[in-house]
């Protein structure tokens, strides 16, 4: 197999950044899986179905929103809320104007498991990702993020908020 020759390789700096990014997005889900499952019983994928119906207008979304928010398809997302409907946290229904479309809600019982879930997640979250640094590399990270995101995809709707 031929190397283009005019390929724009990483400089030094940029593989060590390049492999340090790679180990931060293969680790830090693992870990936050961990701690998720040993504290509350749930995979970090439902900690955040469960997150996404929380901080919507009265705690429903629309699937089709709620797959954007997870980053995940319908069948993946369908999946994992029938689950957390056997556990009784969340209830899905037709959209009353649209039986097309089918809402996901977030019953009482699962604000309460959202309730007891969130802090040690949270305190997860704060030692993991923003201890570490100082003020200003934490808005530094928002806003690699948001640069990041915004090439792997401009109509990125994952960090939007439901209106």
């Amino acid at each position: 197999m031929d190397t283009p020759v005019d390929a724009r390789w990483l400089t030094s700096d940029e593989r060590h950044a390049w492999l340090t990014l790679v180990g931060v997005v293969m680790r830090l889900p693992s870990t936050l899986d961990a701690q998720l499952q040993r504290d509350a019983g749930l995979t970090h994928f439902e900690y955040m179905v469960l997150a996404g119906l929380s901080e919507a207008p009265g705690r429903t979304r629309r699937m089709s929103d709620l797959a954007g928010f997870t980053e995940s398809g319908l069948p993946r997302l369908s999946q994992v809320v029938g689950r957390l409907e056997k556990r009784g946290w969340v209830r899905r229904s037709p959209d009353p104007s649209d039986g097309r479309i089918t809402l996901a809600a977030l019953t009482d019982d699962g604000w309460e498991k959202v309730v007891q879930t969130a802090p040690g997640h949270v305190e997860a979250v704060r030692a993991l990702v923003f201890d570490p640094l100082t003020k200003a590399q934490s808005r530094q990270l928002g806003d690699i993020g948001q640069r990041i995101l915004h090439a792997i995809d401009p109509d990125d709707r994952c960090l939007r908020t439901t209106d």
